[in-house]
């Protein structure tokens, strides 16, 4: 029998789906980026779970306060990317032995710091022993059926679009891991990593266009993230406009790193990756704009189930990696 350092994340969820009975009538399938149940009146109760773990996902530059609010962060993402109105959070709270008293408040006030950006409450949760810290959060949101955004829905011919800019963050925990510096950027590719942000309102505004035929929060790469929307609407993608923040570009040109690289494969960025209807465009990028974000066009759904990048007159393949437990480091 193989080991989960084996297996990986992704095929550990496998194996455990195929032990589970689908739910009849189920509005979102296994494998998307939250779960659903129809209750009634038109509407979906959108639910996420997700976890944070101090060794795998908390840089040592992170305080408590800002990884509660990160472990706040990673839920309501997901919600964001299915078009859902965020309701109220649940938090369980796996605490070391020898963690503070002044950590343990920190804690308390990141999750309800996270909570209230996005205008809503933590209602309670659980604590328990644990070798690492461990935040265990669950979103509740709600939408209209109608507006439900898929990973499964993409067609040949709509545009694939980004709600904000890649590579600060994989450039940024560069500089908290490897001491590295930066003038004048360090700042702004640092607070990436520490602060993220759930692009709630832009997901609630793309659902209310019905423009979008399917979404995904990028947090775990925009390769991978690009290859889950293949593999889920059997399509592929030419992108011919890689999102890449100039923050990135200057820090791959101090240090010599690819800048595709930290766009494609970073992850952490908790943008939206949607594909729209051409038709409706123009009606997408002025919802996006109206709450104050953008939408920016990157390339275009295909036929052919291949992931391509079109730079320099030349074309290349995107490799399905990206972060994955157990494999990645």
């Amino acid at each position: 029998m193989s080991s989960a350092k084996k297996l990986g994340e992704r095929k550990i969820i496998e194996l455990i789906i195929e032990c589970l009975d689908r739910m009849p009538n189920n509005p979102v399938p296994f494998g998307d980026d939250a779960s659903a149940v129809d209750i009634g009146r038109e509407k979906l109760a959108v639910v996420k779970t997700d976890m944070l773990v101090g060794k795998t996902d908390i840089p040592k530059s992170m305080s408590f306060l800002q990884a509660a609010r990160k472990a706040v962060v990673m839920n309501l993402s997901d919600l964001a990317a299915k078009g859902a109105q965020p309701l109220a959070l649940l938090a369980s709270i796996g605490v070391p032995p020898n963690i503070k008293e002044t950590d343990i408040l920190q804690i308390g006030r990141g999750l309800n710091s996270g909570a209230r950006e996005y205008g809503i409450y933590v209602l309670g949760g659980d604590i328990n022993e644990a070798s690492d810290l461990v935040i265990s959060c669950v979103a509740l949101g709600v939408c209209r059926k109608d507006y439900l955004i898929k990973r499964s829905g993409a067609k040949p011919g709509d545009y694939v679009a980004v709600t904000g800019l890649f590579g600060k963050t994989a450039a940024g925990l560069k500089i908290l891991l490897e001491k590295l510096s930066a003038p004048e950027i360090e700042g702004e590719l640092v607070n990436s990593v520490l602060m993220p942000k759930a692009r709630v309102k832009e997901g609630l505004a793309l659902a209310r266009t019905k423009a979008a035929t399917s979404s995904i929060d990028s947090s775990d790469g925009l390769a991978w993230s690009l290859h889950e929307i293949s593999r889920a609407s059997n399509v592929g993608f030419i992108i011919d406009d890689l999102p890449i923040a100039s923050e990135a570009e200057k820090f791959a040109k101090i240090y010599n790193y690819d800048s595709v690289e930290l766009a494609l494969y970073g992850g952490e960025e908790y943008e939206l990756l949607v594909t729209i209807k051409p038709k409706l465009w123009q009606q997408a990028k002025e919802a996006v704009e109206r709450v104050g974000s953008s939408l920016m066009k990157v390339g275009q759904v295909t036929h052919d189930k291949r992931v391509l990048l079109k730079k320099d007159r030349k074309t290349f393949s995107v490799e399905a990696r990206g972060w994955e437990h157990f494999k990645s480091t």
